[in-house]
């Protein structure tokens, strides 16, 4: 090979080595800003995540917000926010108050076994109802369901009142009343797949709107807030005449009567009095 010849092969040999070095530089600088730009990407995907987790800590629990929300009054209520819910002829001369929590056991084992009773008597103008709401399971519990369910109640009634007590049999059934520490009735659409059983409240898109959009939660607050200021200590209570209604018992205790036998031989001594 001549001098010269050798002289050019170096010479393309450093030129295409040169080449070569100018696209790996520049892949290297590709690579380089691809790297940063992902970086960027997660630090801000990561600062946007706590943002939201901070703004999601930060805002109200739905009932936190339903106590400053403006009330939205059933109808078929009276008196101060709604509160008053009486059921029965106008004409009955005597007024039964009961008091209860959607969660109460005790009151689904009432309502059981005297429910049936109560509602032909309300048929017939034996004495009106009036049903006060108690939430001091959630309270107990740091639960929902006993709000919830009243909120739904108080969909039921702006249905009409007839709703409300079917409604208020169904929650309180042997098919669907959970053991007091199940906090079923916080979710909706258990309270929802419970309406179905009302003919008034099944596929009732008002009904199931109402509930889903805590329509009456601030209505429920009151409520509770209204059992709270009566001085009842515990349901289900039954009052007429200001006075407590018990049944006694052969053992000789007193209690809430909790058989239509019971309930009936209680009540009519007190329609008497």
């Amino acid at each position: 090979m001549s001098k010269r010849n050798s002289q050019a092969a170096k010479t393309a040999a450093r030129e295409r080595l040169r080449a070569e070095r100018e696209r790996q530089a520049k892949k290297d600088k590709v690579r380089r800003q691809v790297i940063v730009g992902v970086s960027v990407v997660g630090v801000l995907a990561v600062a946007g995540g706590v943002g939201w987790a901070v703004m999601q800590a930060s805002k109200p629990s739905a009932w936190e917000a339903a106590k400053t929300a403006k009330v939205v009054v059933p109808a078929n209520t009276s008196g101060k926010n709604g509160t008053t819910v009486v059921i029965g002829e106008d004409s009955a001369k005597k007024t039964l108050e009961m008091y209860e929590d959607p969660r109460c056991p005790i009151c689904a084992s009432f309502e059981q076994g005297v429910g049936e009773t109560i509602e032909k008597d309300i048929e017939d103008g034996k004495y009106k109802v009036k049903f006060v709401g108690a939430t001091f399971i959630d309270d107990a519990t740091n639960g929902e369901g006993s709000k919830n369910a009243l909120s739904a109640l108080g969909a039921a009634l702006n249905v009409s009142p007839e709703a409300f007590l079917e409604f208020k049999s169904a929650l309180y059934s042997a098919k669907h009343h959970p053991a007091e520490s199940d906090d079923k009735f916080k979710d909706d659409s258990a309270l929802i797949e419970i309406a179905n059983d009302v003919p008034a409240l099944k596929g009732n898109e008002k009904f199931q709107k109402a509930v889903e959009g805590g329509t009456y939660d601030r209505w429920a607050l009151e409520m509770s807030d209204a059992f709270q200021k009566s001085g009842v200590q515990g349901t289900p209570t039954l009052k007429m005449d200001g006075k407590k209604l018990e049944a006694e018992f052969p053992d000789g205790q007193k209690g809430t009567p909790m058989t239509a036998e019971q309930f009936t031989k209680t009540i009519d001594e007190a329609l008497k009095g």
